[in-house]
């Protein structure tokens, strides 16, 4: 009897070939190079990936690596992508796929893997992730192999590739996204790309073979408290034991949010003291949770049906028809996230350049780089949160200590350190690096938004100019501590001797 393909095709805008080759249909398996979705649910790549197979005849493989040498690799990076890489392993234990995780023990061990698995393959999928190295990497991998290379984009609710220009503020994305998201709506990915596949199993002995002299990682020794110490990464960053990663610890932050704090979202998100936030950003960065099971889930909860929508605006409440915390937290996830990947998707060498802010910004910035800073930090004293502002200091140690940040207090430590710094272009530097070396959601299009939102990107000028800022918009501790509730944040992350 013949089998029947149970797994839909992914929307074309979301797949683009990297390289001319073929597929090599006498090869012995499809893999799926799982780089930036590491998740196995609601996952565009692992989908279009498994749908090939199918059409082949074909085994899977999963393959997803971990390499030492990134730029801020450390204890606390490895040990959340790790977590994730075990909730995958035990979630296609069962299922009709190879999983294939390997953990670099030495920068260079990885060297000749993915090609020698090319070799044997049909056809490497990956995922389409538009920042940080995975761009480079792929520019690199794809002039290499011999086989189809093709990526896939699972970041996000609208295609990363779908809008032909680059927004420039909220408001106009917004509204182009109001316009355009039904479109795309019902063009989810599967809950369990899978779910009954019919595919020839690999034997021991054949998986083996394909790794060759890399050895695959064992992940229940390396999540142990010691497990890290022997592998060249900064064993100073310490992981963060109150965030276990990977996709069934999403699920489930994600059903403690909107049972216990979504109700109060609207009203408690910008209080420090009220901890009313997601804290669903790493996951999101590291592909454990996916932007369509985020959003789904809101609207599950409201009751929500198509015939609430409103017309489109661009205004950030009223387009979706339910509550305001949904519809708050449906304008991060909609709006300000996949605004950062508009950016990335489209200036993916970018992103982080002073030069790509708005000429506005850029100009204001520099005419007033030669202002008096009424304090000068260095990247020592920023680190080790040695400021004169005990505000300051409270949002710094937070992101040391927890690997967040509250959002609110994010902006805030933003502006205050290009208030401190000698020039813009030096508190550019510092931003990125305390964000990406301490931030669990660093390194992300997203997080890139809120740095540069710092200098200008996606604001408008301000007036009246003020010293060093000159028309980028001004924030003060004092005065979000006149608005904010925060007695119980300052007194959480402030040492008991200071």
């Amino acid at each position: 009897m013949t089998k029947i393909n149970p797994i839909r095709d992914v929307p074309s805008v979301r797949v683009r070939a990297e390289n001319s080759a073929p597929v090599n249909t006498d090869g012995e398996f499809v893999l799926y190079w799982m780089t930036a979705f590491r998740r196995t649910k609601f996952n565009f790549a692992l989908q279009h990936a498994a749908n090939l197979a199918m059409e082949l005849g074909k085994p899977l493989i999963v393959f997803e690596p971990l390499q030492v040498g990134y730029r801020w690799a450390s204890d606390r990076l490895h040990r959340f992508i790790i977590d994730g890489m075990a909730s995958n392993q035990s979630l296609l234990e069962s299922k009709q796929v190879t999983y294939l995780p390997y953990v670099e023990p030495q920068q260079g061990d990885s060297k000749g893997l993915l090609l020698h698995l090319s070799k044997h393959s049909c056809s490497i999928v990956t995922d389409d992730y538009p920042c940080f190295f995975l761009p480079s990497l792929i520019r690199t991998i794809r002039k290499k192999i011999s086989v189809s290379l093709q990526s896939v984009d699972s970041n996000g609710i609208i295609p990363i590739r779908l809008a032909d220009r680059t927004f420039t503020v909220a408001h106009s994305y917004r509204r182009w996204m109001q316009k355009n998201v039904m479109d795309h709506w019902h063009e989810k990915p599967l809950e369990d790309p899978t779910n009954h596949l019919f595919l020839p199993e690999l034997e021991n002995s054949d998986v083996q073979r394909y790794v060759a002299q890399w050895q695959v990682a064992d992940l229940n020794a390396l999540r142990k408290p010691n497990g890290l110490t022997q592998l060249p990464i900064n064993h100073e960053v310490k992981p963060v034991e109150a965030m276990t990663g990977g996709e069934i610890a999403a699920r489930a932050r994600l059903g403690n949010f909107i049972n216990t704090k979504l109700s109060d979202y609207d009203t408690n998100r910008n209080h420090p003291d009220f901890d009313a936030t997601s804290h669903l950003s790493p996951y999101l960065h590291f592909g454990h949770l996916a932007a369509h099971e985020f959003a789904n889930a809101i609207l599950d909860r409201e009751d929500w049906t198509e015939n609430q929508m409103g017309t489109p605006n661009g205004k950030n409440s009223g387009f979706w028809n339910v509550g305001d915390s949904a519809e708050g937290i449906l304008d991060q996830l909609l709006t300000w996230r996949e605004l950062g990947f508009n950016f990335a998707a489209r200036h993916p060498r970018r992103v982080d350049k002073f030069n790509s802010l708005p000429n506005w910004a850029k100009t204001s910035l520099e005419e007033h780089s030669v202002d008096l800073r009424p304090h000068l930090y260095s990247l020592k004293e920023f680190e080790s949160a040695s400021t004169h502002d005990p505000i300051w200091n409270a949002a710094q140690r937070e992101l040391v200590e927890t690997g967040i940040m509250h959002n609110y207090m994010r902006m805030l430590w933003g502006k205050k350190i290009l208030h401190w710094s000698k020039t813009p272009q030096e508190a550019l530097s510092v931003l990125i690096h305390l964000n990406n070396k301490y931030a669990l959601d660093g390194r992300d299009p997203n997080s890139y938004s809120g740095i540069m939102w710092v200098l200008g990107r996606y604001d408008r000028a301000w007036g009246p100019k003020r010293e060093v800022f000159g028309s980028v918009r001004y924030m003060t501790s004092e005065s979000a501590q006149r608005k904010l509730r925060m007695k119980q944040y300052l007194a959480k992350h402030t040492p008991r001797n200071g």
